[in-house]
């Protein structure tokens, strides 16, 4: 969307270095949050205290739509060789057969990229602090530890450890599941109730990992290329495929175990031997964690927002920890930078919450579910379990993936029974991915037959719709939808036309051309926009 000029100014007579965006952490969320700032033209300082990204491998895993994110910041080019795209989820019973299987070979991709994807954390975080040189104002600060911050009506104040003080319009806290920030507000966690010790270990393996027979496993299935969950109650365990060589196994510790006995390398490799054999390896590392699924019960205190695990923390059955954070912070990405610019007002910045909290809630409820059938360690139970799941699975539509479990926004900025993913197909001759078309800002899709209505052509001399960056594009004339899934898309829900949101959520659906008019005005109050175009100039009818 366009970039006007800003009405972030400093305080009057106030030296501290000022920005309109203030970024604290700038782990794998927190660089994400200023590559997108950056990108969207705005002034940016991302406090760091550490000077190296983690040297560890943490989150593994990310989806469809993060890559798409990517694409949109322009840094999918450069992220792409670092991941390995992988087929999905299996679920294998205590009898050593398929419980649950959502994977995806084979599938169409509705959303563009892959379903899965992993990677190697410390390179993903080395590429991305990397990106930001691409932005003049984007200021990384490495090695700066925030001791307090203070907020008043117009700013928030920074005092960092070396005596700096820093101010900035807007905060965004990313400094992840102990973050100082959210404790420093006093905000609360709520406890959805699932905590179960586990060891994790990851390695580098010269080989591929030795599976025994799986009775029930769908055809195409390639194990080396599927998140594997052992649904054991001997002992839960995932095994999960990594980029280039490394691998990844997630151990539940049993009761009476102790963490500290469990991470000696001789029971690691006890543990991991039979995974193995027949290849070398080298452990890279061995922890203990606690999985968790917790909820800040404030994400926005004044002009400070907590984002990824400072927000929330996930249980990692379906590997959308860091998705989630990553989607925290597109959700600010877009919104931020009209509240900054004038161009709506900061009552916009309200909708974070009620559309990230259900959302995040929504997934952190299957992995809490699927957390729960994972870690039944009563083998008559689990026996019970096993049946029951493969009679559901039986009953179930084919083609299930882990993408089913993203719920749609519920409220916020999106019209009642909307707010799903829009879909990612490719589009024209090229064969390009859709966004590469769209553009960004917002946007609406039409059929043709709107091509000459007064509710398009009006499109032109809207400004609020040309401050926004908005675009329209409709099939058959702009718009090569050379496979037909736009349309289907718009005949499965009986619609003339789709208004998407930059983030590509979808706002809202005209049934027809002449409800086009009252979706973009009803667009006007929920931006809270703020131009004097809103006056002066009528929603197009």
């Amino acid at each position: 969307m366009s970039r006007p000029a800003s009405s972030s100014v400093p305080p009057s007579g106030d030296a501290a270095p000022f920005y309109e965006v203030a970024i604290i952490g700038c782990g794998p969320v927190g660089a994400m949050a200023a590559n997108l700032l950056g990108a969207a033209g705005l002034q940016v300082v991302v406090l760091e205290q550490e000077r190296d990204p983690h040297p560890l491998p943490r989150a593994v895993h990310l989806d469809h739509e993060m890559m798409r994110i990517f694409q949109g910041a322009g840094l999918v080019d450069r992220l792409r060789p670092l991941m390995r795209e992988t087929q999905g989820h299996l679920h294998i019973g205590a009898d050593g057969g398929v419980i649950r299987y959502m994977g995806t070979a084979g599938q169409a991709r509705r959303f563009g990229w892959a379903n899965d994807y992993f990677f190697y954390q410390p390179e993903l975080e080395a590429q991305l602090r990397g990106a930001l040189d691409r932005f003049a104002g984007v200021d990384l600060r490495l090695g700066a530890r925030l001791e307090s911050l203070t907020q008043d009506e117009d700013s928030v104040a920074l005092a960092l450890a070396d005596g700096q003080t820093l101010r900035a319009r807007w905060v965004i806290a990313c400094d992840g599941a102990r973050s100082a920030v959210r404790k420093s507000l006093g905000v609360r966690l709520d406890d959805l109730r699932f905590e179960e010790p586990w060891l994790v270990v990851d390695a580098e393996v010269d080989g591929p990992i030795s599976f025994p027979p799986i009775p029930g496993l769908p055809a195409g299935a390639d194990l080396q290329q599927l998140s594997v969950m052992l649904c054991d109650p001997r002992r839960p365990t995932t095994i999960v495929p990594g980029r280039g060589d490394h691998r990844r196994w997630e151990f539940m510790l049993l009761p009476g175990e102790d963490d500290q006995a469990m991470m000696r390398p001789e029971a690691v490799e006890a543990l991991i031997a039979p995974w193995v054999a027949g290849s070398t390896y080298r452990l890279v590392r061995a922890a203990t964690y606690r999985f968790h699924g917790l909820v800040a019960e404030r994400w926005r205190v004044g002009r400070v927002f907590l984002a990824g695990d400072a927000a929330h923390q996930t249980p990692p059955f379906f590997g959308q920890g860091m998705c989630h954070g990553l989607r925290d912070v597109a959700n600010l990405a877009w919104k931020l930078p009209l509240v900054v610019g004038g161009l709506a007002d900061q009552t916009l910045l309200d909708t974070y919450q009620p559309e990230r909290d259900p959302h995040v809630r929504g997934v952190i409820g299957a992995a809490v579910a699927a957390g729960r059938y994972i870690c039944e360690l009563d083998p008559a139970k689990a026996a019970e379990r096993d049946a029951r799941m493969r009679q559901a699975m039986a009953a179930s539509v084919p083609g299930a993936t882990a993408a089913d479990l993203i719920p749609a926004y519920q409220a916020g900025v999106v019209r009642p029974g909307c707010g799903e993913r829009f879909i990612h197909p490719r589009v024209g001759a090229q064969r390009l991915l859709l966004d590469e078309v769209l553009g960004r800002g917002f946007c609406v899709i039409a059929r043709e037959p709107l091509a000459a209505t007064p509710a398009l052509t009006a499109f032109a001399e809207w400004a609020d719709w040309a401050a926004l960056g908005g675009r329209v594009h409709v099939l058959g004339r702009d718009l090569d939808d050379a496979d037909g899934a736009l349309a289907a898309w718009l005949d499965a829900r009986d619609a003339a036309a789709v208004l998407l949101r930059p983030d590509r959520y979808v706002y809202g659906l005209a049934k027809a051309p002449a409800d086009l008019p009252a979706l973009i005005d009803q667009l006007r109050a929920d931006l809270s926009l703020t131009l004097a175009a809103r006056v002066e100039t009528p929603c197009p009818a």
